[in-house]
């Protein structure tokens, strides 16, 4: 494999969360003062920043944290109605079975990241990153290239939103864009991401065969 480590993003990449969090994003909105959103406006939401997001609901960046919390709180309650997507088992087995070290950075919590994992998937995982603010991605990646000690070159973060593309890019690795989850491949694409992914099967193929040096596959 041309990436020796892999890095996922957890909610909307590996766990199919986006239709729990649009249940309950309403009554977040009304727990902690922000504005609620149509539903007929998010396929055009999706293609926001975060910090769009939250310019767009009103919601200051101190409130972060708590609405955070309670949403993680929220997925724990409920968490036995939130499925991994097909084709993750098959893609983390094949991933480790091609050489490749494995790490989680969610600003999930640990307990839901294992809940909805699953006790063998989590046995495939080197390393867990969680936890952390959706802005605080980029140290947590760095942690992980200082553990594993894995050069950056040979790293990839795979994930489903800008601030994950975001955090990729301020660290220097690659970051592969996959099109299941919260962001738009559209608006990853507009910012840079390295690597486009429309299937599970596309990105398993994609990790088994190793690439030329100079090899992209962005497309224009």
């Amino acid at each position: 494999m041309n990436y020796r480590l892999v890095l996922f993003d957890f909610d909307g990449t590996l766990a199919d969360s986006f239709p729990f969090f649009l249940q309950v994003f309403n009554e977040l909105a009304a727990e902690h003062g922000f504005k609620a959103i149509d539903p007929a406006t998010v396929p055009s939401l999706r293609h926001h920043t975060a910090r769009q997001m939250m310019k767009h609901v009103g919601m200051p960046f101190w409130k972060l944290p708590i609405v955070a919390k309670s949403f993680i709180a929220r997925m724990r309650a409920s968490v036995s109605s939130i499925q991994r997507f097909d084709g993750v088992d098959d893609l983390l087995k094949h991933l480790v079975a091609n050489g490749a070290t494995l790490a989680i950075v969610t600003s999930n919590s640990l307990d839901n990241v294992h809940a909805i994992l699953g006790p063998d998937n989590m046995r495939l995982v080197s390393h867990f990153e969680c936890g952390m603010s959706i802005f605080g991605k980029p140290a947590r990646i760095q942690r992980v290239l200082r553990q594993t000690r894995i050069p950056r070159e040979a790293a990839i973060y795979i994930g489903d939103q800008l601030t994950d593309l975001e955090a990729a890019h301020k660290v220097g690795i690659p970051f592969g864009a996959v099109s299941w989850g919260y962001g738009t491949l559209e608006s990853m694409r507009t910012h840079g991401a390295d690597h486009e992914f429309e299937s599970m099967s596309e990105l398993k193929n994609f990790a088994g065969e190793p690439l030329p040096a100079n090899h992209s596959d962005r497309r224009e």
